[in-house]
């Protein structure tokens, strides 16, 4: 079952969500968050910090003109993901591990977390 929450406080890139409904339950830190503009562009978020009252501050990988509070917000349950394997050789992506280079997306390619803890 996914989990929801919404913008409560958007402050340059840094966004707070709520996940205060009933059955939902706060994103580990570095997990990735996203949502959808008006436009239909996704901008993904990283959970930075546990606020307490049901709230995590997130920092935005792209802009964040256009986002308002009361916005959903959807929690992945993982960190942003970059893909490996051979078909990325020579291949430019951004932060989100979306390819920019003009060329589609790589199929199939497994993904390692942007953050590796050890």
């Amino acid at each position: 079952m996914a989990n929801f929450g919404r913008v409560t406080q958007v402050i340059g890139p840094v966004v707070d969500v709520a996940f205060d409904e009933p059955g939902t339950k706060l994103p580990n830190i570095l997990d990735a968050l996203y949502l959808t503009k008006g436009d239909g562009t996704k901008v993904v978020l990283e959970c930075q910090q546990h606020l307490g009252e049901d709230r995590v501050r997130t920092v935005a990988m792209d802009g964040t003109e256009g986002l308002v509070r009361g916005m959903k917000v959807t929690d992945t349950g993982s960190p942003i993901q970059m893909p490996i394997g051979d078909d990325i050789k020579g291949r430019l992506f951004n932060v989100v591990g979306e390819a920019i280079d003009g060329i589609p997306q790589p199929k199939g390619t497994k993904g390692l977390p942007i953050h590796l803890l050890h």
